[in-house]
């Protein structure tokens, strides 16, 4: 699954790696991510708020494919749709699956397939230094983004698992 989620920048990040989002009205980055069915991060493109969905998801993409070369299917919701999914199939040899809300849903509705992204981000909120973003340089918000999900797998991994009796 991809999907992006904006967050509000401290006054560290600096002008040009910041931007403002008009869909979120917020000031700040935007992480975009791509994970596997389990919620387990693939990759991550931090960027300004200000940069599309569809232009950060090709070099999103294009580095997560380089890496997984077993990907071959993406859930992606309706801001991924156009030229994007012609792209993906053509050069990346991906599918791209567009799922859309239908006219009836009204607020926020976790659609299917994808409440999965929405619990990583939900997991990422559980970090406090996620909840906004300090850091001065992208590469080093997308190293925190990496070490949250860290935590996160040996969280899962150190779980007792039941007996079996």
């Amino acid at each position: 699954m991809i999907d992006s989620q904006s967050v509000k920048a401290d006054g560290v990040v600096g002008a040009a790696s910041r931007g403002f989002d008009g869909g979120k009205l917020i000031n700040g980055r935007k992480r975009h991510v791509v994970v596997d069915t389990l919620g387990l991060l693939l990759g991550v493109l931090i960027t300004s708020a200000a940069i599309g969905d569809r232009v950060a998801a090709q070099v999103l993409l294009a580095r997560v494919a380089a890496v997984h070369h077993r990907l071959a299917l993406v859930w992606a919701d309706g801001g991924y749709t156009g030229n994007l999914v012609e792209y993906g199939l053509t050069v990346l040899a991906l599918v791209l699956a567009i799922v859309k809300r239908s006219d009836g849903m009204r607020g926020f509705v976790v659609l299917p397939k994808r409440w999965v992204v929405e619990r990583f981000f939900a997991h990422l909120m559980r970090s406090r230094r996620l909840v906004r973003d300090f850091e001065r340089s992208a590469g080093s918000a997308e190293a925190m983004v990496h070490w949250s999900m860290t935590l996160l797998m040996t969280r899962r991994l150190a779980r007792p698992r039941p007996s079996r009796a």
